[in-house]
């Protein structure tokens, strides 16, 4: 995964990312609120951040706040990195919008299973997203049936937005799920075979 580090103290940023780079992510690293803001803006940002608390320019939770502002269609997932304690301070972290925190210094096995849990929660996310889109599509189908549909009043053939025109049965297995079995109904049966006994044509029937 792909993971943007905010942090301006050298030594904890280089370490940071060397725990990180050593699970196998992939690491981008700012040294200031301000950098990290102009990336989680770019098409490309960052499905998770690593914010310090204290940064110049422009705090941890002001960038928290901003990230939460864009609203996307998938949320990063962020995390708070910061040396206070009190437990103000992380209801205040959370309330800006950061999913998790870790304190200063940091064990780098909390770190990896923190990140961790985030991974996890963005790949859920991104099935969840999936799944709309493929409900998205269903309804975008479903409505397509419900227009007005172009019918011969002759032969019952339904003209397409391309303009062919197609069989009933065709048109409807292409645009929904829908199987279909033939049969002949009553009308059809005495119309195409007259010659057939049908079920009630005679007098005991027709007098039940």
């Amino acid at each position: 995964m792909r993971i943007l580090i905010a942090e301006d103290d050298f030594t904890s940023r280089t370490v940071l990312a060397g725990v990180l780079k050593k699970t196998g992510h992939e690491v981008l690293e700012t040294v200031n609120g301000s950098a990290a803001w102009t990336a989680m803006q770019l098409p490309d940002a960052p499905r998770m951040a690593i914010l310090d608390w204290m940064m110049p320019e422009m705090d941890g939770p002001e960038v928290v706040r901003r990230v939460r502002d864009l609203q996307p269609v998938c949320q990063p997932y962020i995390i708070m990195l910061t040396t206070r304690g009190e437990k103000a301070d992380i209801i205040a972290g959370l309330d800006a919008g950061a999913d998790d925190y870790i304190a200063k210094p940091f064990d780098p096995g909390e770190l990896r299973a923190r990140v961790e849990v985030g991974r996890r929660l963005i790949g859920m996310q991104d099935a969840l997203a999936a799944k709309v889109d493929e409900l998205r599509q269903a309804l975008d189908q479903i409505k397509t049936l419900q227009g007005i549909l172009p019918i011969c009043s002759s032969c019952k053939k339904i003209r397409d937005d391309r303009g062919y025109w197609n069989q009933v049965e065709v048109y409807i297995s292409d645009h929904t799920d829908a199987e279909f079995t033939h049969g002949i109904c009553p009308e059809c049966v005495k119309k195409l075979y007259p010659w057939m006994k049908q079920p009630g044509d005679s007098k005991e029937e027709k007098a039940l």
